[in-house]
């Protein structure tokens, strides 16, 4: 669009007053004729249309095409609908024959998930209305530095550090002196808060080298004082991770009434389990697991009850 150009105006391509030009006559030839016209516009480094915001107001539909040039997947957005649901998210994979459709993109992001679930953990997420579960990594090692660092792709680094901060404060984690990397796989972005309760327990999962439960997913937002907060679309999220085999669920308590029918049915199957804090989580990871490695916890000098009773 912005190589487009109307002889009835003196302005050079690519101005606002060409592009609001070209846009309306390409949106009256449209809708006189019954046809639908795809209007392609540079885009910058950020990833924004180059040139006049007028354009994105003119439209019905903003569709974004994103991909990564390190994996096969293209990843279709709908910034902007008119007519329909906002953030609606289609998959393709890059074939020899072009591009296809991925029917399940939930099996194609956790598919190649390894063996070695230390630091590795599902989470549903929510693109629209549509559910996507994808894999959440994270990895904590000593830093040889003075001044650690946090690292994360597809996922917020601000939110890294709010989420190190709430762990030091309420489960007595030293991760000050430790690098911090978290990863979602397969080039997915996660800006939704409901992956706050995966990212964590992936944290832990890396900080005690305790393996996480293969079959176990995760959903919830996590608030400074360490609660665990509801999240939106409960229902959908189980029923897309239940579809996929997994069996164990770790969700809000706040979203415990909109699991009624789940709750009530009893199926031995599906094991809702619900966290009121982020105190809660690493027992309820360690009790869930019941083939992972020994936690390694820095021993204490003072002597526990177990301990007396013993001894005595």
């Amino acid at each position: 669009i912005q190589t487009v150009y109307s002889q009835e105006l003196s302005s050079a391509p690519g101005t606002v007053a060409q592009v609001r030009e070209s846009a309306s006559y390409l949106m009256s030839l449209a809708k006189s004729k019954g046809i639908v016209v795809f209007i392609i516009g540079h885009v910058t480094k950020e990833g924004n249309i180059a040139g006049p915001k007028v354009l994105e107001h003119m439209v019905d539909t903003v569709l974004s095409f994103e991909g990564d040039s390190n994996h096969q997947f293209r990843l279709l957005r709908a910034l902007k609908n008119r007519f329909g649901a906002t953030n609606e998210l289609g998959v393709f994979e890059m074939h020899s024959s072009g591009l296809v459709e991925v029917d399940n993109p939930s099996e194609i992001f956790i598919q190649e998930r390894g063996e070695d679930l230390v630091g590795s953990v599902i989470f549903s997420a929510m693109e629209g209305s549509r559910p996507l579960l994808c894999e959440v990594q994270a990895l904590t090692s000593t830093s040889p530095t003075a001044f650690p660092r946090r690292t994360s792709l597809g996922f917020d680094n601000n939110r890294v550090h709010l989420l190190v901060a709430i762990l030091s404060k309420h489960l007595d984690m030293d991760l000050n002196k430790d690098d911090i990397f978290v990863n979602v796989v397969g080039g997915l972005k996660l800006s939704e808060p409901s992956a706050d309760l995966a990212v964590t327990a992936a944290l832990i999962s890396s900080y005690y080298q305790s393996e996480a439960h293969p079959k176990t997913c995760f959903a919830g937002e996590l608030g400074l004082t360490g609660e665990v907060r509801g999240v939106s679309f409960v229902e959908d999220r189980v029923r897309e991770a239940q579809k996929l085999g997994f069996e164990n669920f770790v969700l809000p308590f706040a979203n415990r009434k909109n699991l009624k029918k789940y709750v009530q049915s009893k199926n031995p199957k599906i094991h809702l389990v619900f966290v009121k804090n982020v105190s809660e989580l690493q027992s309820v990871m360690r009790n869930l697991n019941d083939s992972s490695k020994p936690v390694k916890k820095k021993k204490s000098s003072s002597t526990t009850f177990n301990e007396l009773d013993q001894h005595l």
